[in-house]
């Protein structure tokens, strides 16, 4: 089993920035490939950002591929610290349509472009809520 936390959400102004955290546990880190999706209200889940499993092994390693969906791309940036067991989501410019909650996914092995599917996670954190006022 893997438990995932979020943390880092709030309320910003719009153009503002906030950086989301997801600590994880219950396997090796490194094996995880990681995955931000956020949901608004009265809209279906919506994947915004993946970054590939570690295949180096445990080292911190800014190696892993990562994936944005087109709306994030440019204002978003994922990275994992394998050494602190965590993913961010480093959220700049932020736009009133990036309110919504917040979660993080993990998923044992699987890698490619495949991660821009919420299907394929396994494992879910509780979501943190993101509001951006205009």
């Amino acid at each position: 089993q893997v438990q995932l936390v979020e943390s880092g959400g709030g309320l910003v102004q719009a153009g503002g920035s906030l950086r989301l955290s997801c600590a994880a546990s219950g396997r090796t880190f490194s094996r995880l490939s990681m995955g931000w999706f956020r949901q608004a209200p009265g809209k279906e889940r919506e994947f915004v950002a993946a970054v590939e499993r570690d295949v180096a092994g445990p080292i911190s390693w800014s190696g892993s591929s990562t994936y944005y969906a087109d709306s994030v791309k440019g204002r978003f940036t994922i990275s994992r610290d394998n050494a602190k067991n965590t993913v961010y989501l480093q959220m700049n410019s932020l736009k009133p349509d990036d309110t919504a909650v917040y979660y993080c996914a993990a998923v044992d092995f699987l890698s490619g472009v495949r991660l821009m599917s919420s299907a394929i996670y396994g494992y879910w954190g509780q979501g943190t809520q993101v509001t951006v006022s205009s």
